[in-house]
């Protein structure tokens, strides 16, 4: 938390995107309990006992919760199924059909979220952190429109092309769901939240303005009106030389960098926000000298200011535990 205010510490503080997965034998050990991945999800006493399990282990500095961005649609009537070894599935929402999504019905929904971070909060440690988070509207609504991922979302940037005015209706409902799905995790008892904007990158710079930085700039001013002072993660993933200006023109406390972004930019970031990242996952696979160095490499570069030591996205289900353990030695000076 004092790295989120801009303080530089002496030990950059250490967490793991996906931290909470399928890389723990722990986690793939009651993941069998559930009967889907949602399911799992909305079982409080499932998604808390995933919460903890990192920190157990590991010791990490920030719990985040086990949860998805896709329950904020699941929420809103649009539902979500994930299918084994081809990710999420939803029904493609057409721009015409927003007016359907049901606003009223997401706090009620996602109520065992809440519940499991006032449960988890409950049995962190005093010294541990808990992190909430949600989806970008952006990312959101490229699942929502074209019912799957892709590796350039070209079905939702067609759909924003063609019809601005609806996917602009699209964007409002989420700015909304997502603005109040966060302040509803800080109410249950999270100490900051990261906003993932996956599918940033992308988008041309108008495309990134329209859709990035304006729907998270309202969700920073929505948020803050209700709980002042709140410490909010921006993650778009992607952004590159949009960075600064996405920080300076939403006000988050702090950026997170993919692990395409240059040690040099990331410290010129540090001048007008704390950055966290920027390791890349596949380093850690790799573990022995490509995970020393990047580790080395990064502390060198980033520890003269506020900063929080991450990945540059989760990590992934393949990563030896005695490379996550190695990596948390060098970061600490273990």
């Amino acid at each position: 938390m004092a790295a989120l205010a801009g303080e530089r510490t002496d030990i950059p503080p250490v967490w793991m995107m996906r931290q909470a997965g399928r890389y723990l034998p722990e986690y793939r050990a009651i993941r069998s309990e559930a009967r889907s991945f949602l399911d799992f999800c909305y079982r409080p006493d499932l998604a808390t006992e995933a919460t903890l399990q990192p920190i157990r282990r590991f010791g990490f500095d920030a719990a985040i919760i086990f949860s998805d961005i896709l329950v904020i649609p699941d929420g809103l009537g649009q539902p979500v199924a994930f299918m084994e070894g081809e990710g999420p599935r939803l029904d493609p929402l057409p721009l015409d059909a927003v007016g359907g999504l049901d606003l009223g019905r997401v706090a009620g929904h996602l109520e065992p979220v809440y519940e499991a971070i006032s449960r988890v909060r409950a049995d962190l440690p005093p010294e541990t952190a808990l992190i909430g988070f949600a989806g970008a509207p952006w990312t959101l609504a490229t699942y929502m429109v074209a019912g799957r991922g892709s590796p350039d979302q070209a079905f939702a940037r067609l759909a924003a092309y063609r019809d601005p005015d609806g996917f602009r209706r699209l964007i409002d409902v989420l700015v909304e769901a997502v603005s109040s799905h966060l302040v509803a995790q800080f109410a249950a008892g999270a100490d900051a939240v990261q906003v993932f904007d996956s599918w940033a990158g992308p988008l041309d710079t108008d495309g990134f303005a329209r859709w990035t930085t304006e729907p998270m700039r309202e969700i920073v001013q929505r948020v803050r009106s209700a709980v002042p002072g709140a410490r909010i993660i921006g993650f778009p993933r992607g952004a590159g030389t949009r960075l600064e200006g996405f920080v300076q023109q939403t006000g988050v406390d702090a950026v997170g960098l993919d692990w395409s972004v240059s040690l040099e930019r990331g410290r010129a970031l540090q001048a007008v926000a704390t950055i966290q990242g920027n390791l890349d996952p596949l380093r850690l696979v790799a573990g022995g000298r490509a995970l020393d160095e990047g580790v080395e490499a990064i502390l060198s570069a980033f520890s003269g200011g506020p900063f929080v030591f991450n990945l540059g996205h989760g990590i992934l289900p393949e990563t030896p535990i005695e490379h996550v353990e190695r990596m948390l030695a060098r970061v600490r000076r273990a």
